[in-house]
Protein backbone atom coordinates (compact mmCIF):
# COMPACT_ATOMS: atom_id res chain seq x y z
CA UNK A 1 0.00 0.00 0.00
CA UNK A 2 1.47 3.39 -0.95
CA UNK A 3 2.03 5.99 1.73
CA UNK A 4 0.29 9.29 1.02
CA UNK A 5 1.76 12.28 2.83
CA UNK A 6 -0.52 15.13 3.79
CA UNK A 7 1.29 18.49 3.56
CA UNK A 8 -0.92 20.01 6.28
CA UNK A 9 1.37 19.40 9.23
CA UNK A 10 0.68 15.74 9.82
CA UNK A 11 2.63 14.16 12.65
CA UNK A 12 2.63 10.66 11.16
CA UNK A 13 1.62 9.45 7.71
CA UNK A 14 -1.95 8.23 7.37
CA UNK A 15 -2.52 4.92 5.61
CA UNK A 16 -5.15 5.33 2.93
CA UNK A 17 -6.24 2.87 0.31
CA UNK A 18 -5.97 4.09 -3.23
CA UNK A 19 -9.33 3.90 -5.02
CA UNK A 20 -9.62 2.26 -8.42
CA UNK A 21 -9.94 4.66 -11.32
CA UNK A 22 -13.23 4.54 -13.20
CA UNK A 23 -12.93 2.98 -16.67
CA UNK A 24 -14.42 6.16 -18.17
CA UNK A 25 -15.51 9.61 -17.03
CA UNK A 26 -18.49 9.57 -19.39
CA UNK A 27 -21.69 9.98 -17.37
CA UNK A 28 -19.87 10.75 -14.12
CA UNK A 29 -19.99 13.98 -12.13
CA UNK A 30 -16.49 15.46 -12.01
CA UNK A 31 -15.65 18.18 -9.50
CA UNK A 32 -13.01 20.71 -10.53
CA UNK A 33 -11.43 22.35 -7.49
CA UNK A 34 -9.64 25.64 -8.05
CA UNK A 35 -7.25 26.12 -5.14
CA UNK A 36 -7.02 29.85 -5.94
CA UNK A 37 -3.49 29.94 -7.29
CA UNK A 38 -2.85 32.17 -10.31
CA UNK A 39 -3.91 30.63 -13.64
CA UNK A 40 -5.42 27.52 -12.06
CA UNK A 41 -8.75 28.61 -13.50
CA UNK A 42 -7.24 28.62 -17.02
CA UNK A 43 -6.27 24.97 -16.61
CA UNK A 44 -9.69 24.09 -15.20
CA UNK A 45 -11.53 25.95 -17.98
CA UNK A 46 -9.81 23.72 -20.55
CA UNK A 47 -10.50 20.58 -18.51
CA UNK A 48 -14.15 21.62 -18.20
CA UNK A 49 -14.41 21.85 -22.01
CA UNK A 50 -12.77 18.46 -22.56
CA UNK A 51 -14.74 16.67 -19.85
CA UNK A 52 -18.05 18.09 -21.06
CA UNK A 53 -17.19 16.99 -24.61
CA UNK A 54 -16.81 13.35 -23.48
CA UNK A 55 -20.12 13.36 -21.61
CA UNK A 56 -19.12 14.13 -18.02
CA UNK A 57 -21.10 16.50 -15.83
CA UNK A 58 -18.75 19.15 -14.43
CA UNK A 59 -19.19 21.02 -11.14
CA UNK A 60 -16.80 23.85 -10.26
CA UNK A 61 -15.54 24.71 -6.76
CA UNK A 62 -13.00 27.17 -5.34
CA UNK A 63 -11.02 27.29 -2.14
CA UNK A 64 -10.94 30.71 -0.47
CA UNK A 65 -7.12 30.63 -0.44
CA UNK A 66 -4.38 28.24 -1.51
CA UNK A 67 -2.55 28.72 1.80
CA UNK A 68 -5.00 26.64 3.85
CA UNK A 69 -6.84 23.34 3.43
CA UNK A 70 -10.31 23.49 1.92
CA UNK A 71 -12.97 24.23 4.55
CA UNK A 72 -14.85 21.20 5.91
CA UNK A 73 -18.14 22.38 4.39
CA UNK A 74 -16.56 22.65 0.93
CA UNK A 75 -14.97 19.19 1.22
CA UNK A 76 -18.31 17.74 2.29
CA UNK A 77 -20.13 19.44 -0.60
CA UNK A 78 -17.63 18.04 -3.11
CA UNK A 79 -17.72 14.54 -1.59
CA UNK A 80 -21.51 14.36 -1.72
CA UNK A 81 -21.94 15.86 -5.19
CA UNK A 82 -19.07 14.35 -7.19
CA UNK A 83 -17.75 10.93 -8.11
CA UNK A 84 -14.32 12.20 -9.22
CA UNK A 85 -12.35 15.35 -8.28
CA UNK A 86 -9.54 17.16 -10.08
CA UNK A 87 -7.55 19.89 -8.33
CA UNK A 88 -5.82 22.74 -10.19
CA UNK A 89 -2.27 23.38 -9.08
CA UNK A 90 -0.89 26.07 -11.36
CA UNK A 91 1.06 29.31 -11.28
Amino acid sequence: MPVILDPTSERRPAARERLDRPPSLEGLTVGLLDISKPRGNVFLDRLDERLTAIGATVRRYSKPTFTKPAPVDLRHEIATQCEVVIEALAD
